[in-house]
């Protein structure tokens, strides 16, 4: 399976540490420099965005939601299992520009029909990529979406050294989100860092 990655900030850098070696991995960003010197550091490929998405069987959109969105209209995404790690936050931090009614996943849904959007890995924070793959291998990182989409993108977030949590159909982004803004909340303003993440416990 190849996994393209679309941005390389501290969540799409550290994502692609964690899946180096586990697959083929095409790196892209509109700094080619950068994703050039990154695939060198980890054995991985860098491409344009639109040769990467193309070569892909997966596409990581390690993007704000605003990019994100934009990409999705282009046309690029159509036909792809894609992955939106998106909190559409204001700008000032503040609390979600939209939720429960609709989501960034579902809007990137409605701008590239015919890909499979699924939504992943915005309930953690890049922090956890830097740790060891034994400490995070019980973190939960809960996907959304159409049911073989999920079952491709699990195998990605398993060989990144989480667990996979399934919460249902990509509806379930509105839900998801505003865990990720909780979170985001608890990291920043309670202080409690950016070493946590949410998880449910069965007793």
């Amino acid at each position: 399976m190849t996994t393209a990655i679309i941005g390389l900030g501290n969540m799409g850098s550290g994502l692609a540490r964690r899946l180096a070696g586990k697959g083929k991995l095409v790196l892209a960003t509109r700094n080619a420099a950068a994703a050039a010197s990154l695939a060198a550091e980890i054995g991985a490929e860098s491409a344009g965005i639109a040769d990467a998405i193309a070569a892909a069987d997966t596409v990581v959109l390690a993007l704000p939601y605003n990019s994100a969105l934009e990409l999705a209209r282009s046309g690029a995404l159509n036909g792809k299992v894609v992955v939106d790690i998106s909190n559409p936050v204001k700008p000032d931090f503040s609390g979600l520009a939209i939720g429960f009614e609709t989501s960034a996943a579902e809007e990137i849904q409605k701008a590239a029909p015919s890909a499979k959007v699924v939504k992943g890995f915005n309930t953690i924070f890049a922090t956890l990529f830097a740790a060891p793959a034994d400490d995070t291998a019980n973190v939960p990182v809960f996907l959304a979406g159409e049911e073989a989409a999920v079952e491709q993108v699990a195998t990605l977030v398993k060989n990144a050294g989480f667990a996979v949590e399934k919460t249902g159909t990509l509806d379930a982004a509105r839900l998801l989100e505003p865990v990720g803004m909780l979170n985001i909340r608890f990291g920043y303003g309670l202080g409690r860092g950016t070493s946590i993440a949410p998880a449910w416990l069965s007793l």
